[in-house]
């Protein structure tokens, strides 16, 4: 007898990024072996981004202690953009730490996610299995229980579905439609035992949507086996930017291409057409002869600011900005150095969760 309700039939859904926040998620960052030699240097663009954001919601941050919570709190006081704007310590009351100890920095796959119900007018979250993208890292224990622990923070229902989902593979727009890629839910690494139909069933019944789109590869040095926020965003309802490479003898030329042509393909529920902004890839970012995913698309999109890595490509970097200001006319786009920070495989989009506002 079937006795616990799935989040959509109890009225709960996932919604859009670019819909109202109550807060942005983050896992301090602290283990060496995400970014050799370079742990160091990434706490700079690290702490803007943090601060950038608290100007106008709050950050919450999963910290393993006191002793981690000071040195954050140092680090946010002492980097170049709070010397930059004078005085942070005022941002310091949007900032609320929460002590969570974490194995890795990756909030957007190992953070809770976040549901509303707005009838209810509550909020839920969904606890998925973490392996660490297919077991490549481990221990990731602690981190696969961070969801239940805010959960219980915060007093709020948690569901735990029984199987392993990241929050950077799917991607939202808020009104039925879930875009995500073959490459990494069909990844035998993560739910061998699931078929294809069986997966959509979980995204359906736990993240409230109807309609899953299916893109299949991602880019080249995406060690989570092709994440969707590293190549195709939605901006608005109906509207997505994906990443083109324009240099035919690049190894993401084709993938993008085919990427472009499935997405001209593709049908909302209303059976429009998306709406499709093209976004350049920066030129290529490569460190001790690896190949590095660095991607316009992992942008996060807070309450006022867009904030997205840019890459010391001065034309790339300024075209995607244009670009996504267009998208955002209502926001503040801004760029952010992350040549370090992608050294650890991810960005903005890879170290963030949203919380919504119901």
């Amino acid at each position: 007898m079937k006795i616990d309700f799935t989040p959509r039939e109890l009225g709960y859904y996932f919604p859009a990024e670019f819909g109202s926040q109550r807060a942005m998620w983050l896992s301090w960052p602290h283990k060496e072996a995400s970014w050799p030699g370079k742990l160091n240097v990434v706490y700079d663009p690290y702490c803007e981004f943090i601060l950038r954001i608290a100007g106008h919601q709050q950050v919450c941050i999963n910290v393993t202690d006191q002793r981690m919570e000071n040195d954050a709190i140092d680090k946010l006081l002492n980097s170049t953009y709070a010397n930059k704007v004078g005085n942070a310590l005022h941002l310091l009351d949007n900032i609320t730490f929460y002590h969570h100890p974490t194995n890795d920095a990756w909030c957007r796959d190992h953070g809770p996610a976040f549901l509303i119900n707005p009838d209810t007018k509550s909020k839920a979250i969904i606890d998925w299995g973490y392996n660490a993208w297919g077991d490549k890292y481990p221990p990731y224990d602690l981190d696969d229980v961070i969801p239940s622990l805010v959960g219980k923070k915060l007093g709020l229902k948690v569901f735990h579905p029984g199987i392993v989902m990241e929050g950077g593979s799917v991607e939202f727009n808020g009104k039925g439609t879930l875009l995500t890629t073959t490459a990494c839910l069909l990844n035998k690494n993560r739910n061998p035992h699931l078929s294809q139909y069986e997966i959509e069933q979980y995204l359906i019944e736990y993240y409230g949507v109807e309609q899953i789109l299916w893109l299949e590869e991602g880019i080249i040095g995406d060690d989570t086996d092709g994440h969707i926020d590293d190549i195709t965003r939605f901006v608005n309802e109906d509207t997505v930017v994906t990443v083109i490479e324009k240099d035919k003898g690049d190894e993401n030329y084709d993938i993008l291409k085919d990427n472009l042509k499935a997405l001209k393909k593709m049908r909302l529920p209303d059976d429009k057409p998306l709406n499709i902004v093209e976004l350049p890839m920066p030129s290529p970012v490569i460190f001790e002869d690896q190949r590095l995913p660095a991607s316009y698309a992992n942008f996060y999109i807070s309450n006022e600011n867009v904030i997205v890595p840019t890459f010391r490509d001065d034309k790339n970097d300024a075209d995607a900005l244009e670009i996504l200001q267009d998208c955002f006319p209502e926001r503040k786009v801004i760029g952010i150095d992350s040549v370090d920070i992608i050294w650890g495989l991810g960005s903005f989009h890879c170290l963030s969760q949203q919380e919504p506002t119901v």
